[in-house]
């Protein structure tokens, strides 16, 4: 399940179908969903050709159609405030959604730009909290940042190097292998999320 189709999420979530992996793609925008499901996109970066050809992809804004999944990859965007604090809501609240779907045994692997502790100390207690599971125990995290460059049509999701982590070692090399299906550039398998995490603001500091 992807958790957000924006820039981030519906690039992935075509990505995932075209190696003929079940995909949800969910939103919490009924427009946005209406939009996908009528095979447009209105950031241009996909033609109607190229979603409507994608046939292991359903779209929802209906939290109550996510349960199924078994990996939930959150893509959700990250704003600052005015006071320029980084703006959580949005992250939380798919915390939340994808929280109460959870199975014994899932994966829940954050995109979402975020600073470093950020995973483990704000979203898996959400994650916990709302499924009523142990983290590490019942359930599993990682942490691979975005990397998407907004409008460049050379460098797209599968040429650019993936870095990604997750909460022990086993569950690291399941998120490694996965992304490994769609990323033709590779995987950089961090050693923890934060170091992860790190990464992803450094990126964002040079760019």
């Amino acid at each position: 399940c992807i958790v957000g189709l924006g820039y981030v999420g519906l690039p992935l979530s075509l990505a995932f179908s075209k190696k003929k992996i079940k995909v949800i793609g969910y939103d919490s925008s009924l427009k946005r969903i209406n939009e996908l499901n009528n095979s447009k996109d209105i950031n241009g970066e996909f033609s109607s050709k190229e979603i409507s050809s994608s046939k292991n992809i359903v779209f929802t804004n209906n939290s109550l159609n996510i349960i199924d999944a078994n990996i939930y990859i959150i893509t959700v965007p990250t704003p600052i405030n005015k006071a320029k604090n980084p703006n959580l809501k949005p992250l939380l609240k798919a915390s939340k959604i994808v929280g109460k779907n959870l199975s014994v045994n899932d994966i829940v692997i954050y995109e979402s730009t975020v600073y470093p502790g950020c995973t483990e100390e704000e979203c898996i207690p959400i994650l916990e909290l709302n499924s009523g599971m142990t983290f590490n125990k019942d359930f599993f995290c990682g942490y691979s940042p975005e990397r998407i460059n907004p409008g460049d049509k050379i460098r797209k999701l599968k040429d650019i190097v993936k870095v990604t982590s997750g909460s022990n070692n086993e569950t690291a090399l399941k998120i490694d292998n996965l992304y490994k299906k769609i990323i033709e550039a590779g995987t950089y398998l961090a050693p923890s999320i934060k170091v992860a995490e790190a990464s992803k603001i450094i990126e964002n500091v040079q760019r």
